[in-house]
């Protein structure tokens, strides 16, 4: 139910990028670190083989450590003993004792003591030479606070549960943006921030379902390869499937197949899945994304943009604890209180200063376009011009959340006309932080009127128009059977976390798809 991403092509590096003299460097330490997994096979004596043990003895975790023993005075003794495990992060070795920093997947710390009295002269100087920056290692021992009032663990047994054969980038230093998403995986090891972004994408997700378990929705699953694609302007992907011997596409949105659930009874349902859109990708655009998509039968638009500001307002509380939330820049941004809802067509006329409706010409919107210096979209429409219009006028003065509302009819083909505007339907459009986070529908259920509004579709299929839609004849026969006024919901989860956290697209998504 979201609009079309405009195209916007990036250039991502090649390996001719990449400095010749660190690359040469990173063979050396891996050949180096190859040769200690060589030592680590022949000095195991265990029957299951190989570098790394199977499974490992832990008794706690790195977190559950510092929650209990956090408040230890400098060169305290517990006499407790625990057994964890962690990656390398820092390592210092000083003769008798070697200092290692253990890092947990959760991006807790703990600092491993290894002493010559712990663990005996061979034990020390294997730790010397095989464990490296990277390491998984289990330790076990007493848990103290170091002289300088670190929380420790005195080794008294450690192994090295996987080994880096790649080293780890500098933990202090920045990865650009590029590495960051390139290789994820090492930006979780590195920076909290995108662990943290992890972390509140699954605390968004779960508040998302809590709302609508509340209101009494019902969680579906609906195809993502469709022997027809729709429910959305979008171009898709196109697959083939050799057992069914027929062309198919990966869906650009499900509600297509929602609308048949609850034509089917199921009067409230909801959806989180993956789309995909064989278009551009820029800062709040990519080709595969996940979104949300939700129906409730005997609601309209109205409604659904009630429920639409709850969902939200509970994912900022669950991720922040508050409405108002802090961007990764610092920047506060509000969305608690009740959102404006502003009439597209009323907006558009304030802004520009000439009265434009439902039945202003082609003709005049092109001129007011002309004389703005707006390009014209390919195979204008008075929807699209007027549209492109609006963005042109309104959208970068928005600044609190706000509802855009009342639509062309002819860019919302699944859209019921409004109750008392000619020429216009009940379709909003969510603003948040400058682009468009959802849209919500009174859906159009006549199967009578929407079979003439896909003809419609069709015919601008005709004139070259590859993100219009097609005649779905299966969700005409469904609508057929009799679908109950409904209001329908449509909104981008990556772009939700956008709202909350401030960050891109590629950063709210734990792997994008690069080049």
């Amino acid at each position: 139910m979201s609009t079309a991403p405009a195209p916007d092509d990036e250039i991502e590096p090649t390996d001719e990028d990449i400095d010749p003299t660190e690359l040469a460097e990173v063979f050396e330490q891996k050949a180096v670190r190859l040769a200690k997994r060589e030592r680590l096979i022949a000095e195991r004596t265990d029957a299951a083989g190989g570098a790394y043990p199977v499974s490992l003895p832990i008794t706690d975790t790195i977190s559950d450590l510092r929650a209990r023993y956090g408040d230890l005075e400098a060169g305290a003794e517990t006499g407790a003993t625990a057994a964890v495990a962690g990656r390398v992060v820092f390592s210092r070795n000083t003769g008798k004792l070697c200092f290692a920093t253990l890092q947990a997947g959760d991006g807790s710390r703990i600092q491993a003591m290894v002493s010559l009295a712990g663990v005996g002269e061979e034990s020390l100087q294997q730790w010397k030479d095989l464990v490296d920056l990277g390491d998984h290692v289990f330790i076990t021992g007493e848990v103290i606070s170091s002289r300088r009032g670190e929380l420790s663990i005195m080794v008294s047994e450690w192994q090295i549960a996987a080994k880096a054969i790649l080293p780890l980038p500098n933990m202090y230093g920045e990865l650009s943006e590029e590495s960051r998403v390139r290789s994820r995986y090492l930006d979780l090891i590195v920076r909290d921030q995108a662990r943290e972004t992890v972390r509140a994408r699954a605390k968004v997700n779960a508040s998302l379902r809590q709302t609508f378990a509340d209101r009494g929705y019902i969680e579906v699953e609906t195809p993502m390869l469709q022997v027809q694609h729709g429910g959305a302007s979008a171009r898709p992907f196109v697959t083939r499937s050799n057992a069914f011997d027929t062309e198919l596409f990966l869906r650009i949105a499900p509600e297509l197949f929602l609308k048949r659930a609850v034509v089917g009874g199921l009067d409230r349902v909801f959806e989180i899945n993956r789309n995909f859109r064989n278009e551009g990708a820029d800062s709040t655009h990519s080709p595969e994304f996940a979104m949300l998509e939700s129906y409730e039968a005997y609601s309209d638009y109205n409604g659904i943009a009630d429920l639409t500001q709850d969902l939200v307002q509970n994912a900022a509380l669950a991720v922040a604890g508050s409405t108002t939330v802090t961007w990764a820049d610092g920047t506060e941004y509000d969305l608690g209180g009740e959102w404006d809802r502003i009439s597209m067509y009323d907006s558009l006329s304030a802004a520009s200063g000439v009265s434009i409706t439902s039945a202003t010409s082609l003709d005049e919107l092109r001129a007011l376009a002309a004389r703005e210096g707006i390009e014209e979209p390919p195979l204008a429409t008075h929807g699209k011009l007027v549209e492109e219009l609006w963005e042109h006028f309104v959208k970068g003065d928005l600044v609190r959340p706000t509802f855009v509302m009342d639509f062309p009819l002819d860019t919302s083909p699944l859209v019921r006309e409004h109750r008392s505007i000619p020429g216009v339907v009940e379709k909003w459009d969510l603003y948040v932080r400058g682009f468009e986070l959802a849209t919500g529908y009174s859906e159009l259920v006549d199967p009578v009127i929407q079979r003439e509004r896909f003809t419609e579709q069709a015919k601008l299929v005709a004139r070259g128009d590859v993100e219009a839609m097609r005649v779905d004849e299966e969700f005409l026969r469904a609508l057929e059977h009799g679908m109950p006024p409904s209001g329908g919901l449509g909104m981008g989860i990556d772009r939700l976390l956008m709202a909350i956290t401030g960050l891109g697209i590629r950063e709210t998504i734990l792997f994008p798809l690069v080049k």
